[in-house]
């Protein structure tokens, strides 16, 4: 298992090398042990063994590879049960730096506008968990909002709700239409937000049965939204939230662990 170590920098990175043969970024696990230090110090448990590195490195892998914690357990020469706590403990602690969504809106104003947009993060349930089954993806899932930049790079990622949940029903819930309100921008969304607010425009119906002008807006707004796409890519490329198979009342902490992770330049 190995980390992508693409940066902006000429100069080549340092790597890790761990036990479960997978190589990490070491300035990306630093950072993420010196949080897991701060954490412990702050709960007064620093004597753990193993140390904050270690616990760093095995939640990197197991966010970024979606491995089974035993063969993780393994890879470490640790316990089942410590490799459990650990990959269940660093994500809460990551959370917790993930900014909330007034706070992402900080520095825009008038005549700015950001985009907004749904995706599903698909996890392994029977088709009993009715509430988790989206009818527009055909599959079991949770509802992730994203608000980015004009250049995709995003800024906040909603709390998980259950896939059946519409995307105007989670922009209401989450206050998305009165945050950019307060603010005086936009947030331009694609038709299935249509309903979610006042400040959230999205294309018109049956484009091609209206004057040019309205054709037009569409193609134009279609094109200002395409970076957002990125957003999700970004997220995504952490494969535990391609197909998760934990619980669902984790995913929106796993989601804004991620989100802090790429907040430090990491995009896995």
């Amino acid at each position: 298992m190995v980390f992508s170590t693409h940066h902006a920098s000429s100069e080549e990175p340092r790597l890790v090398p761990s036990r479960a043969t997978a190589d990490v970024p070491h300035e990306l696990a630093e950072h993420v042990s010196w949080l897991i230090c701060a954490r412990r110090c702050e709960r007064r448990s620093r004597w753990r063994k193993p140390g904050c590195f270690q616990q760093a490195l095995l939640a990197l892998v197991h966010l970024h590879r979606n491995g089974t914690l035993p063969a993780l357990a393994a890879g470490f020469g640790i316990p089942a049960a410590t490799a459990w706590r650990y990959a269940d403990e660093t994500p809460g602690i990551l959370a917790a730096w993930a900014p909330g969504l007034h706070e992402s809106l900080t520095g825009l104003g008038e005549g700015d506008f950001v985009i907004a947009d749904g995706a599903l993060i698909p996890i392994a349930r029977i088709a009993a968990d009715e509430p988790c089954c989206s009818t527009k993806h055909r599959k079991h899932g949770s509802n992730v909002l994203v608000i980015a930049r004009p250049d995709g790079t995003p800024l906040w990622f909603s709390r998980a709700a259950p896939g059946r949940t519409h995307d105007p029903t989670a922009a209401r819930a989450h206050g998305i239409a009165q945050a950019c309100l307060t603010r005086q921008i936009s947030a331009l969304a694609d038709r299935a937000c249509q309903g979610a607010g006042a400040t959230v425009r999205t294309p018109y119906y049956h484009h091609r049965e209206q004057p040019e002008h309205y054709q037009q807006f569409n193609r134009d707004q279609a094109r200002l939204r395409a970076p957002g796409e990125r957003a999700f890519a970004q997220l995504k490329s952490w494969r535990i939230l391609r197909r998760a198979r934990c619980s669902t009342r984790r995913i929106s902490t796993i989601v804004q662990a991620v989100h802090t992770l790429l907040t430090c330049g990491y995009s896995g």
